[in-house]
């Protein structure tokens, strides 16, 4: 209510003022107008007066003879009720006064204002006190060349009466006036309703609340505006909620991606962006300080930006059909992120981020393995084909020649059989690990079983097995996993450790959801700079080892991969005492 008065009041106050001063310009008009009429009548007057005597100082040549004393006879003459006639001569000399007796006594004239008019102009007009009669007079002089005729009229009440303007303009002045203020006032309180209306429709605009059609405004062009802006902005709302409801569906979805994804518009600022795509370019730029923004001057960006810089300059337009795209790999530390980017037909863009170190590091181990696979099975192919041929080439060969030549054969076939078995094995624990059954496993008895299966092997080295676990220690697991897992330690053992050593088999720890465990032999150990890359798949520390000992290089993989799909992890370490010593946990 208050800014309903504030503003009928505003408007009020604005229109009032308006008229106040166009009244104030009509009365100052007026006024001077009448002031200037009635003016120029008392001059006529003045001036008629200043005629009549001129034409009576001529007919009787009153100028020539020097004497004035008939000029008292023009007080009969001239109707007109005080006025004073002064006859001056050229130097100023009063020659005639009809209101002073002694008038050749008077002080020279020339300097007066309403002669010096005359004198310049012909005709001069002032109102001025007299010093002579001490009255106030409005003098009119006249210059006829020889002499100047000044008729005077007492300026008195009445005259100045009659020069004031008519009281009854002012009279209706004020009366319009009043009438244009009622006028306004009407004006200003319809007016006030609709923008009273509007005011109230904005309140609940900025609430975002909902509005009815029909608001209760005038039946006017404003009404009608108010009933416009009220349907357009029900239309709106609608508009910006659904908006609102679909980009937070679209925020959500992007927040669940693995990807990161950033939209911009032409001028490369950020209009939307996921956490994923803010911690990629942390990463990338090697800062947390780093905005979206300013991705573009990071290095790895620099292709990216080059290929912006190409597309966002071009004044052809997009066809949705063709958008122009770029998509490269960057390799920082190890961690491997497919850069793709997407330029629209309104030259906004996209961009993202993913990250593809898995299926990268996957996709090189895969290329190496099967580089590692061809080169180890040329050995054993090779040395098979090679018996084969001899075999083959050279029918007379004796009997246990080819006794021989079978026997090694077979013996690389086995080699060949068992490296198989372990690539198809650590296949399908990375690619198929839930195919493998779970169950309760007791970890001593699958312990014992391998250590009984390797009995031969480690009598013939003098190898001797201390298994220190508990009879109640039993994990959800995988037995022929867990039985891989501690065969090919020990065979590891056997193989590269030497002979006359001691393996020991231990729980040394657990907690609610692990089992740790150690295993350690007294042997040799392993050179320090090969202990990070032991569980890698081939990786050899002598590269002839493995096909010494008949190993298949596997082993070490196997073991990591079936413990982390027991959901464990291990690590290998040198003994101070000599020796190696692997660490390991089992989930429960």
């Amino acid at each position: 209510m208050l800014l309903q008065h504030s503003f009928r009041r505003t408007i009020f106050i604005y229109l009032i003022a308006v008229f106040v001063l166009f009244t104030a310009a009509i009365l100052l008009f007026q006024l001077n107008r009448e002031k200037r009429y009635k003016t120029a009548q008392l001059e006529n007057t003045l001036e008629n007066v200043s005629e009549v005597t001129h034409n009576f100082i001529q007919f009787y040549q009153l100028n020539k003879s020097g004497s004035f004393s008939k000029a008292d006879t023009l007080k009969q003459i001239i109707p007109q009720k005080n006025i004073r006639i002064t006859v001056i001569d050229k130097e100023g000399n009063v020659l005639y006064d009809s209101s002073v007796k002694a008038y050749s006594q008077m002080e020279n004239h020339l300097q007066r204002p309403e002669v010096q008019r005359a004198l310049y102009a012909g005709k001069g007009a002032n109102i001025r006190h007299s010093e002579t009669t001490n009255q106030e007079y409005y003098y009119y002089a006249h210059n006829y060349g020889d002499y100047f005729v000044r008729a005077a009229a007492l300026y008195d009440i009445n005259l100045q009466h009659f020069l004031e303007a008519e009281h009854l303009f002012f009279i209706v002045i004020i009366i319009i006036f009043l009438i244009v203020g009622v006028v306004i006032n009407f004006v200003t309180k319809r007016l006030s309703i609709t923008i009273t209306n509007l005011k109230d429709f904005a309140i609940k605009a900025a609430r975002n609340e909902p509005i009815e059609n029909e608001y209760g405004f005038p039946d006017n062009e404003l009404g009608e505006i108010g009933k416009q802006i009220i349907k357009i902005y029900n239309k709106l709302r609608v508009a910006n909620n659904d908006v609102a409801v679909e980009k937070e569906r679209l925020f959500n979805h992007m927040n669940v991606l693995n990807e990161g994804i950033s939209f911009y518009n032409p001028n490369r600022q950020r209009i939307l962006a996921n956490s994923h795509f803010i911690q990629y370019v942390s990463i990338l730029s090697g800062t947390s300080s780093i905005t979206t923004e300013n991705i573009f001057d990071i290095p790895d960006f620099k292709k990216l930006n080059s290929f912006l810089e190409k597309q966002l300059h071009k004044e052809t337009e997009f066809r949705s059909s063709e958008l122009p795209q770029i998509e490269y790999t960057i390799n920082k530390n190890e961690q491997y992120y497919k850069i793709h980017c997407i330029v629209f037909a309104d030259k906004s863009f996209e961009i993202l981020i993913s990250d593809i170190t898995q299926p990268e590091k996957r996709r090189l181990l895969k290329q190496q393995l099967t580089s590692n696979i061809a080169h180890e099975l040329k050995t054993p192919l090779a040395s098979i084909r090679g018996y084969i041929e001899t075999l083959m080439n050279n029918p007379a060969v004796s009997e246990e020649k080819k006794k021989y030549f079978i026997e090694r054969a077979f013996a690389q076939t086995e080699r060949l059989q068992l490296l198989l078995n372990d690539i198809s094995l650590i296949n399908n624990i990375e690619d198929a690990g839930e195919l493998f059954e779970i169950k309760p496993v007791n970890v001593k008895r699958i312990v014992a079983d391998v250590i009984e299966n390797l009995e031969n092997r480690l009598i013939a080295q003098n190898i001797k097995c201390s298994l220190n676990i508990d009879d109640n220690v039993v994990i959800n697991g995988n037995d022929s996993l867990l039985s891989s897992v501690f065969q090919n330690m020990i065979e590891n053992s056997i193989n590269y450790a030497g002979e006359n050593i001691k393996i020991e088999i231990k729980n040394y720890l657990e907690d609610k959801k692990y089992y740790y465990f150690s295993y350690s032999d007294s042997g040799v150990g392993i050179p320090e700079e090969h202990l990070p890359r032991i569980f890698e798949r081939f990786y050899r520390i002598d590269s002839g080892r493995t096909r010494e000992t008949g190993g298949t290089g596997l082993g070490l993989s196997i073991v990591k991969n079936a413990i982390q799909l027991h959901k464990g992890k291990i690590t290998a370490r040198n003994r101070e005492e000599g020796g190696i010593e692997f660490l390991f946990t089992l989930a429960k």
